[in-house]
């Protein structure tokens, strides 16, 4: 090893060091990658975070996939008011209870005292109800498919970045429909959307299903989900789906004449997914050296490195390589700044960029360049005129591996448990999903929480019967569920 390629290797120790192992605390693990790879920083109010532009600039990338998804499927982005009357929010019975303990109040309006308190929204069911009473009046109104993409406030007591914090940034989709037919196939297909999104783009497959009633949402008919599990066996609900029915419809006065002119309720739905699907990224795929990005998701998908850039030549060819792979397309950056390559590959790493090109004196000589794979770190060899399309089946190949050892992953990690002995041992020795047998009842729902910390996740759509009684009273089962541990 030469004395520059030691200095290099000691670097990149330096900065690795500066993360915890997961395998050692996985909590404090989470917490260095989202500093140092500067997605966030703690702000001077406490439970909020500021996100700083390499984690904002994966919400971009989300938010731009997840646009284009919905507007396919017919829905129209809008914007709703921030605030929220008392009075307004109090229609719905169910809505309001559920929401309660979380919802922050502004009282005073510059020097005055306010008439009516205004809710900052948890949530905007009750705005959406409000303008649909106004602008549907006919069938030949309908649907109307609208979502926002914003920010919403809950007063949570615990905090940690992007899994839970008082406010944070989502999208909210509000659809009103004629039929209950209608309004479920609404509320599958953006579920479907939500799973499919998740899994061709962030790698990270999910299971999906309906969750029981004690766990819906509050005020819905019913509520789907997908669940993601992460690398310390805990579950992430990453994105839900509700069907409202017409409950809201009743409470909010939506109707509309129909074909035989009756005047009837609408059907509403209601869906989200937010920033919090960046932590399930971290989770899933990060590793004890930083940040590890599907390069579908990537904001920055490949990083040119020079190696000796103050040698002649090696600047000019790493721009003009850099230039050539923005002109194919390519999400692009090249690092030209006046540090060590081990400073470089420890930062890239970090920040979870997919892959990396070497390229220094030799590499030119030899008319080739190092691409480097973040995730295996596996090292690629290919000739200076063949990158930019070498570099195609590269990032396709590492996002398709990234998938599968997620599947895999989750795989290994769910257990089967038919009596409640192999279910206390599997919540105790075996982190992940758990498949368990489910009589339907909450007593047994909320036993088994109470006993072992464990929730049900969802009802899969996906059902097996992997036993004839439930896995906690022992009567009759109805459904299979999973449980798990979750953030």
């Amino acid at each position: 090893m030469t004395q520059e390629e030691d200095s290099t290797v000691a670097e990149d120790k330096k900065l690795v060091q500066a993360i915890t192992s997961m395998d050692v605390d996985f909590v404090q693990w989470y917490t260095d990658v989202v500093k140092k790879a500067e997605l966030v920083e703690y702000s001077s109010i406490k439970g909020c975070m500021i996100i700083r532009p390499n984690g904002y600039a994966i919400w971009e990338m989300i938010q731009k996939e997840l646009d284009r998804r919905f507007k396919e499927t017919g829905v129209e982005n809008v914007y709703m008011p921030l605030f929220i009357p008392e009075s307004l929010l109090q229609k719905e019975k169910d809505h309001v209870e559920g929401f309660a303990p979380e919802v922050a109040w502004v009282t005073q309006g510059g020097l005055d005292p306010l008439q009516e308190r205004l809710c900052v929204r948890p949530t905007s069911e009750t705005l959406f109800c409000d303008l649909y009473s106004r602008i549907v009046q006919s069938y030949r109104d309908l649907p109307k498919c609208y979502n926002q993409w914003c920010s919403v406030v809950r007063w949570e007591k615990t905090t940690r970045p992007f899994l839970r914090s008082m406010e944070f940034l989502w999208q909210e989709g509000h659809t009103v429909h004629a039929t209950a037919e209608e309004a479920e196939a609404r509320t599958e297909q953006m579920l479907n959307v939500y799973a499919d999104f998740c899994e061709e783009v962030l790698a990270i497959p999910m299971i999906k299903g309906r969750k029981t009633d004690r766990e819906k949402f509050a005020g819905a008919e019913a509520t789907y989900t997908i669940e993601a599990l992460m690398h310390d066996g805990k579950a992430l609900q990453s994105g839900t789906s509700h069907n409202f029915g017409d409950g809201f419809a009743k409470a909010f006065g939506i109707q509309y004449t129909d074909k035989d002119n009756k005047l009837v309720y609408a059907h509403q739905t209601s869906w989200g997914m937010s920033t919090r699907i960046i932590g399930a990224i971290i989770m899933v795929h990060g590793d004890d050296s930083g940040l590890v990005l599907p390069p579908r998701i990537a904001p920055v998908q490949v990083m040119v490195v020079p190696i000796a850039q103050h040698k002649e030549g090696v600047l000019e060819k790493a721009n003009e390589l850099y230039n050539t792979l923005k002109a194919a397309g390519y999400r692009a950056k090249i690092d030209d700044v006046d540090k060590q390559p081990g400073w470089k590959f420890a930062e890239q790493e970090i920040r979870g960029i997919p892959t990396r090109i070497e390229i220094g004196p030799k590499d030119i000589e030899a008319g080739q360049v190092v691409v480097v794979r973040r995730d295996t770190r596996e090292k690629i060899v290919v000739k200076i005129d063949e990158v930019a399309d070498k570099l195609s089946e590269i990032l396709e190949t590492m996002q398709s591996d990234m998938l599968e050892r997620a599947r895999k992953h989750r795989d290994a990690h769910t257990s089967v448990a038919t009596n409640y002995e192999e279910f206390k041992d599997a919540v105790e020795n075996k982190p992940g999903f758990i498949k368990a047998m489910w009589c339907g009842d909450e007593a047994c729902e909320l036993k088994i929480k109470e006993d072992t910390t464990a929730t049900s996740r969802c009802m899969p759509f996906e059902q097996e019967k992997i036993s004839d009684v439930c896995v906690c009273c022992g009567k009759p089962a109805k459904k299979l569920v999973y449980w798990g541990k979750a953030y």
